[in-house]
């Protein structure tokens, strides 16, 4: 099950538990309980002075297992291997019900710890799945800080029954006491403040009391990472305001052309980003959506940011980095459909499609990609792309043409996403050059067709593209002075990782050049109320 070096690894984190826990197993005489055995004796053998292993449990689900301190009365369930991208993800659960202090901040334990209530958990995650990791690692944190927040986490592919009777079409998946509660990467931080009403508010009020900074970053991907890297290298006061910190980084599964790093994963790449921000003295407000910008009311006045929870920031300077998300098809039954059936990651759902015939709406890389990926796992996939040839890079097209579960449709546009109320049961397509409605069944439609920017905040306070793109020139400065922008959500083309680190650093330069030459006088008035605070 583990090979020999990452026993050693398992065994070197194991040392850090400090408290005695058990490991209760349900199984039966499936190979999937006989791995399981094997997963959780070689784990109680790196550290059987402190874990007990038995095997008589009785949980409805098999194979599962049980996390339990001894004395205490949290409730922390894996049902299903927890391997592939959740095994950092039963180590952690490992060390917390051990003992071993998580790496959060205080507050957030605290807060975790006075939630009052019955939550029942259950997260159905994917292995291939590289959001679901934050998921499963909050709520199994939550579990094992409060014993009435219950949690199991439950491998989609081993319980493909239930998947199916729950209608869980995307993952992660979270349902709470029953009913679903949210899909998608969350941070634990977002699912506590939807448990917890006055989280906002009081957000809000800590917000609004700060002190204007020098630079202020909105969004926190690659753009506003660089950016806020090369702000607070200048000395100045520094803050980043992100909806998620990494952006859409977090779901893309393999970066190869990003320089001087050779190969890692949207996840990992975002971890550093962070890591790489948090190293300077930079104030992060993680979790935060921008939900107005306003100009000063004088020259070298101030910017405000107005947030959605009611509070807001200032700023002599603002570097807007927010980035793009998903484009939508918009057709009928897509909105309908969402994660019932329609998805846009295909390495997180695709799973959830085994032996199911699908499509992909797109034949651009995005979607071409998606496809080669999906006739790995699906019984069939077809491809949409409206243009009249696929737009992929030639080696891509060819080895989609290779496989044998592929049907490309060109010069096809989507028309409608169908379904039978629960889920997706088919897409109609037009053939253009005839005119001819043709329909397919299917199980799921993965739409790939490229983004569109987070800029619709912005509408009549500075200068917008015809596509929503903020206009920048060449230092990034938009048409409100004091506000300059970087990255996806700007004019400038090819939108890539490498060149909105660019962007970001060269924003910041010229955010801090601005700043150079206001007025002496603007600037020390601007600055009091920071010295003040800090003093």
């Amino acid at each position: 099950m583990l090979d020999d070096t990452l026993k050693t690894q398992l065994g070197a984190y194991l040392e850090r538990v400090q408290l005695p826990f058990e490991i209760n197993a349900s199984l039966d005489d499936s190979e999937n309980s006989r791995d399981m055995l094997l997963l959780l004796q070689t784990i109680q053998g790196l550290r059987s002075d402190k874990i007990t292993l038995k095997t008589d449990g009785n949980d409805a689900r098999k194979p599962s297992f049980s996390l339990q301190r001894v004395g205490s009365n949290n409730s922390l369930r894996f049902a299903g291997l927890p391997l592939g991208h959740e095994f950092t993800s039963l180590v952690l659960a490992l060390l917390w019900t051990g003992g071993h202090p998580p790496k959060v901040e205080q507050d957030l334990i605290d807060q975790i710890k006075a939630l009052d209530g019955d939550f029942n958990f259950e997260v159905y995650m994917s292995l291939s799945c590289h959001n679901c990791p934050d998921v499963v690692q909050a709520l199994a944190l939550m579990a094992v800080l409060n014993p009435k927040v219950k949690t199991v986490v439950i491998e989609g592919g081993a319980f493909q029954a239930e998947v199916n009777e729950r209608q869980v079409m995307a993952v992660p998946m979270v349902f709470l006491n029953g009913q679903v509660f949210g899909s998608g990467r969350m941070l634990v931080e977002e699912i506590v403040a939807k448990l917890d009403s006055g989280a906002a508010v009081r957000d809000a009020a800590k917000l609004s009391a700060q002190a204007p900074y020098d630079v202020l970053i909105v969004g926190g991907g690659p753009a506003g990472a660089a950016a806020a890297v090369y702000a607070a290298r200048k000395g100045i006061r520094t803050g980043i305001v992100a909806e998620r910190f990494g952006g859409q980084v977090n779901d893309t599964l393999g970066i190869e052309n990003y320089v001087s790093v050779l190969e890692t994963d949207g996840p990992k790449f975002a971890a550093a980003l962070e890591a790489h921000v948090k190293a300077y003295d930079v104030n992060i407000m993680n979790l935060q959506r921008a939900d107005k910008l306003v100009a000063p009311a004088e020259p070298n006045g101030l910017v405000e940011i107005q947030l959605a929870n009611g509070g807001s920031l200032k700023s002599k300077t603002v570097i807007l980095s927010t980035g793009a998300r998903w484009r939508n098809v918009n057709v009928p039954g897509e909105e309908q459909y969402k994660n019932k059936g329609v998805a846009y990651c295909p390495h997180c759902d695709g799973p959830l499609f085994k032996g199911k015939r699908t499509a992909v709406i797109g034949g651009g890389n995005s979607g071409v990609e998606a496809a080669i990926d999906l006739a790995g796992v699906v019984a069939h996939v077809i491809l949409i792309e409206f243009d009249t040839k696929l737009r992929a890079d030639a080696v891509l097209v060819n080895k989609l043409k290779s496989l044998p579960n592929v049907t490309i449709h060109t010069n096809a546009q989507t028309t409608e996403i169908t379904g039978d109320g629960q889920k997706v049961n088919g897409l109609t397509y037009k053939d253009r050059a005839t005119e001819s409605l043709h329909h397919v069944e299917l199980a799921g439609v993965f739409v790939q067709i490229g983004l569109v920017p987070n800029t619709e905040w912005l509408k009549g306070t500075l200068e917008l593209s015809r596509h929503g793109e903020i206009v920048v020139d060449a230092k990034g400065a938009t048409s409100l002075p004091g506000v300059y922008a970087a990255g996806d959500a700007t004019t400038v083309p090819f939108k890539q990782i490498i060149i909105a680190t660019g962007d970001g650093a060269k924003a910041a330069l010229g955010a801090f050049d601005y700043l150079m030459r206001m007025p002496a006088v603007a600037t020390q008035a601007a600055a009091a109320p920071a010295e003040a605070a800090m003093a």
